[in-house]
């Protein structure tokens, strides 16, 4: 039976520990995964009604709560005495806890030898972008992954899933903007970052919960895999977007000197950076054909079917 610990339940820690559980539970009960999830204290003691209904959701599902604060952990040898009693570790942390807290995480992995470590490198390819680019956003990512390069104790796998498919669709991110109101005679535009044949990866949540769990409890390959829920250029995105309002969209496109002029005023914008990145085109894109969610034939939300949830959810089976 392998212990698993899943650090986080926000946006993608939720599917993850749902898929987890669900795949799991067509096990044997001798070889049913242990699904824990790391909480800070105040969570579990959280007086707020839609928190203590996600804890018993949880429950139901057979997940157990470990209570531990990551950030205010001190160092990694605090954490490492956490970790040390389990074989799986997938971290859904995101970047909400601050700079340092990937590199505390895999050191505190390693610190043990946890038998297999998924960090937190749901995003882009870190190693085609590399330390430097657009002010080094991604410093410690590409930092995490020479530390469990240099190392040999730990198996793990890096599971790059471009960008979450609601991000492209965030106003703030300017991509596309008014596609709530375009129903309603307000106007929707689409931005192309770079240029209208630039292209950008995305996978939702649902779909990557999904996948690591299938690579967690069955796969378990280790190494950089790549999934995707799509691959769309910007063309291609504001044409989908035409179809599902059904109307024309204004167009435009934010060049790379437009957006390198917008990053050198405001050089610590994060969503700034993250929009130059992308204009640059390295390392944010890659063929759906050679993804691991094709080669274990896992289906998953194109952009048309994302834009089309968003028009009629789908009813929860």
């Amino acid at each position: 039976m392998s212990r698993v610990l899943v650090l986080g339940a926000g946006e993608l820690g939720l599917p993850i520990l749902c898929s987890l559980s669900h795949l799991g539970s067509n096990s044997s009960p001798a070889s049913r995964p242990a699904i824990t999830l790391l909480v800070r204290p105040s969570t579990l003691s959280s007086p707020s009604p839609s928190k203590t209904q996600e804890l018993a959701h949880l429950r139901d599902l057979g997940v157990s709560f470990l209570a531990a604060d990551i950030a205010a952990s001190d160092n990694a040898t605090e954490l490492a005495s956490h970790f040390q009693r389990f074989d799986i570790i997938i971290s859904c942390t995101g970047f909400a806890g601050g700079p340092g807290i990937q590199l505390k995480l895999a050191r505190a992995v390693c610190a043990v030898g946890v038998a297999h470590y998924y960090p937190w490198q749901f995003g882009v390819d870190y190693d085609v972008i590399g330390p430097e680019a657009a002010n080094g956003i991604f410093r410690e990512q590409c930092e995490v992954r020479r530390l469990l390069r240099g190392q040999d104790k730990t198996k793990w796998t890096i599971v790059s899933t471009g960008m979450f498919t609601s991000f492209l669709f965030e106003a703030f991110f300017g991509v596309v903007e008014g596609l709530e109101t375009a129903g309603s005679d307000g106007e929707a535009v689409v931005r192309a970052l770079g240029s209208w044949g630039n292209q950008v990866t995305v996978t939702t949540p649902e779909d990557i919960g999904r996948v690591v769990s299938k690579l967690v409890l069955e796969d378990q390959r280790a190494g950089v895999v790549f999934i995707a829920g799509d691959t769309v250029s910007y063309g291609r995105l504001a044409d989908l977007v035409e179809t599902q309002i059904g109307r024309k969209v204004r167009r435009e496109v934010w060049s790379l000197d437009f957006l390198r002029a917008e990053l050198e005023t405001d050089p610590e914008n994060q969503i700034k950076k993250y929009r130059y990145l992308f204009a640059e085109g390295k390392g944010v894109s890659w063929d759906w054909a050679s993804t691991v969610n094709e080669e274990l034939n896992i289906k998953t939300t194109n952009v048309q079917g994302f834009l089309s949830s968003k028009a009629s959810p789908r009813r929860e089976q």
